[in-house]
């Protein structure tokens, strides 16, 4: 009966020293706890070499923000460091997510179109060579195009021009590269598809000159040499003074020789 007493005495006063669970009270303010993963994000170095940013315990203080002050100016701003933060971590899969949602949710925020140009950086890293699936830039381009159609004035409109620019010139390559391994198995029509194509869909990124001349190629060889000779004619014309025109102008010299 003593020991029992004894035992249940002790429990209680063990009882009684357990930490209580944290209250609302406890949290301090969003705006502390906004400026203490910012300190978290801003690091620094050891020995001025090794980085010293802990991304994970930012992600959860931002969290933090989000959990118990959901209707906080802060928790719009912790969204957008949690992206930011696994960006910055090479984390693309995690940052896009974070990124597309602050666009749905926050749809007249002024950092929409920051948000949808890091979405499209999202995807832009994870670009294959011109020789491989061009799934990535083409998702990247569609937040581009959105970009450039919503916000074209926009601090982020010009960077993402360029990243357009960029990442058409990738889907371009392809179509080129296609067309060249067609016409390295004498497969003419299908080249010249590829090369129509590469004009028509993407003009002015610099391979204009080449898509031509090869289109006039495949017209010669296969006979249809009025089409080929005017295509030469173009490109002497149009591209003075370069490889591609001195070597057209040897292709015009050639159908005459053999007409």
């Amino acid at each position: 009966m003593l020991a029992r007493t004894a035992f249940t005495l002790v429990f209680i006063a063990l009882i009684g020293c357990a930490k209580p669970p944290p209250t609302f009270e406890d949290v301090p303010p969003a705006e502390d706890l906004y400026a203490e993963g910012q300190k978290i994000l801003a690091g620094g170095t050891w020995l001025w070499i090794i980085p010293r940013i802990k991304h994970t315990d930012a992600v959860e203080v931002f969290q933090s923000i989000i959990d118990n002050y959901p209707y906080s100016e802060y928790a719009v701003l912790a969204e957008l460091a949690i992206a930011d933060s696994y960006f910055d971590e090479k984390k693309y899969e995690e940052a896009l997510s974070y990124y597309r949602d602050f666009v749905d949710l926050h749809p007249q925020n002024d950092k929409v179109p920051y948000s949808i140009y890091r979405a499209a950086l999202c995807h832009s890293r994870r670009v294959e060579s011109p020789n491989r699936d061009q799934t990535a830039t083409r998702q990247a381009l569609d937040f581009l195009d959105q970009l450039l159609a919503t916000y074209p004035y926009s601090d982020y409109a010009d960077k993402g021009e360029e990243l357009w620019r960029e990442l058409r010139l990738q889907l371009a390559l392809q179509v080129e590269n296609i067309g060249d391994f067609y016409m390295d198995q004498d497969e003419w029509e299908s080249a010249a598809e590829r090369f129509r194509s590469l004009l028509n869909e993407f003009p002015g990124l610099g391979l204009d000159a080449d898509a031509l001349y090869k289109l006039g190629v495949c017209y010669a060889e296969m006979n249809r040499i009025e089409e080929a000779e005017s295509i030469f004619q173009a490109v002497v014309q149009n591209y003075q003074d370069s490889d591609v025109a001195r070597d057209a102008a040897d292709q015009i010299a050639k159908l005459e020789r053999d007409t």
